[in-house]
């Protein structure tokens, strides 16, 4: 189970690392598009678009359906919630983090204040 997440994990963080593919998303958020329409809209090549929307479709955050020659793309049922949870924890651990850190510096600048520093 753990390593079903992390690859996921893995999978949705590499697809989201490029701007074009955050690109397409907002797109796809939308409205439904082509492959074609969505190269054209990012002044691409077929080829380049369809590899983005390939590692998209792999993360689970987009769908494409082939109807004759078009193939249609739109957001994935991949909600981002497990994501969203994993970057909430870590937020939650630098904040207590640096809150120590601040505890700490109020009291070294207290330990200089009563030394007379």
């Amino acid at each position: 189970m753990v390593q079903f997440a992390t690859a996921r994990l893995d999978a949705s963080f590499a697809a989201l690392a490029d701007a074009t593919r955050r690109g397409v998303l907002e797109q796809l958020g939308r409205a439904e598009a082509s492959i074609t329409d969505l190269a054209d809209k990012f002044h691409m090549t077929l080829t380049g678009m369809k590899k983005h929307v390939g590692v998209l479709e792999r993360a689970g955050l987009v769908v494409t359906e082939k109807v004759g020659r078009v193939r249609t793309c739109r957001l994935g049922g991949l909600a981002l919630e497990e994501e969203a949870a994993w970057i909430d924890r870590h937020r939650r651990l630098w904040d207590a983090r640096f809150d120590a850190l601040d505890e700490v510096v109020e009291e070294l600048k207290a330990k200089e204040k009563s030394d007379g520093l």
